[in-house]
């Protein structure tokens, strides 16, 4: 089913946009891992909407109600389950889009799909909502990972046509990664985020949208988990990281550069570093040959398209009727979906990889 994801950890999201509550069950945590909840909530504030004002304005805090799978704040070996309550649906807003579907939504597809019956209300299943509970099973398994070394990070490579920094491919600094997971606004040069903004807040004002990119990075996940052909660790991650909507394009190390090079400047040479680790010289290939880890930084790129629903008035057509039409969307919206979009990279990351670790 297409709520499912993981081998030997088995991730199922459950919920719509506007149900009643949202969730999420993990399935193969192995027993005795202390999970801090106080961590999880600092995680999930990151992508709730409502903080600021580049960001929707509907008021969701995001708090996790654990139903199952904890015994003294460990778990113990049956399914974690937790749920987040939905407080602030505003359900009227979705009434006349029944009929119209959004440009670039899924409504239209959804209708064919359900014969429908499909949920319209803030996108219902197909919603950026449902990052929630992907954010919330990335924050258990982020900090699992941290115990065994294991440190995720991301940042907003580019916002329209302004360019943050990249990570060092070679050597990502572990503070840096750190201090970008303290910041509201994660970026590695603070005038980019700075320009980055001002994009946002003009876009929102011209009643538009912008989209842009996240870079993300692991250190610390070792060599040789993964397979080759169709289970590599680039094709599982592509898998999850493309359930977040919104998510159009995805890269790995140099990505689509590398068709511009030559191979001499592609290949990535190998050595013995001097604790008698094999590394590279240069991290082209993103941290996993074959699909299968090297060692090396795990680094992707994964964009994100503007957000569709905008203040302008649209074309669209009446399924009823059967005619072209004009569509103004009403409700809260992100002008730019990339801000609250980090955790969740970070967050589809981290179950991936637990799961090949376990």
């Amino acid at each position: 089913m297409s709520f499912n994801i993981g081998d030997h950890l088995h991730i199922t999201i459950f919920g719509q946009s506007h149900s009643k509550a949202i969730g999420v069950v993990m399935e193969g945590i192995p027993a005795g891992e202390m999970i801090n909840f106080s961590a999880v909530e600092n995680f999930m504030a990151r992508r709730a909407p409502g903080k600021n004002a580049l960001t929707t304005t509907r008021n969701e805090p995001d708090l996790p109600v654990i139903l199952s799978g904890l015994n003294n704040e460990r778990t113990c070996g049956a399914p974690l389950c937790m749920m987040i309550e939905n407080h602030d649906p505003r359900s009227k807003d979705y009434a006349e889009i029944q009929d119209v579907p959004r440009p670039m939504h899924a409504d239209y597809p959804a209708y064919l799909k359900s014969g429908g019956f499909n949920d319209i209300r803030g996108g219902g299943p197909y919603s950026g909502r449902m990052t929630a509970p992907l954010c919330l099973a990335g924050a258990v398994c982020l900090q699992i990972l941290a115990k065994r070394g294991i440190k995720i990070a991301a940042h907003i490579a580019s916002i329209a046509d302004v360019q943050d920094l990249l990570f060092d491919p070679i050597c990502v600094d572990a503070f840096v990664m750190d201090s970008l997971l303290a910041r509201s606004f994660p970026v590695l040069d603070e005038n980019a985020g700075e320009n980055m903004q001002v994009k946002v807040q003009e876009a929102k004002a011209d009643q538009d949208s912008v989209g842009g990119v996240i870079e993300a990075c692991a250190i610390g996940f070792p060599a040789g988990y993964g397979d080759p052909m169709f289970d590599g660790l680039e094709n599982r991650l592509a898998q999850i990281l493309f359930g977040i909507p919104a998510l159009k394009g995805l890269e790995f190390g140099a990505g689509f550069s590398s068709a511009k090079m030559r191979g001499s400047e592609h290949n990535d040479a190998f050595y013995f570093s001097e604790k008698g680790e094999i590394r590279t010289r240069t991290n082209h290939h993103g941290g996993i040959l074959g699909g299968i880890s090297t060692g090396m930084p795990i680094i992707l790129r994964a964009a994100f398209k503007p957000t569709p629903s905008i203040g302008k008035e649209q074309d669209s057509v009446s399924l009823s009727r059967k005619e072209n039409t004009k569509l103004k969307i009403q409700g809260r919206h992100d002008p730019c979906v990339v801000l609250r979009a980090v955790p969740v990279v970070e967050a589809a990351i981290a179950i991936v990889l637990l799961d090949y670790l376990l």
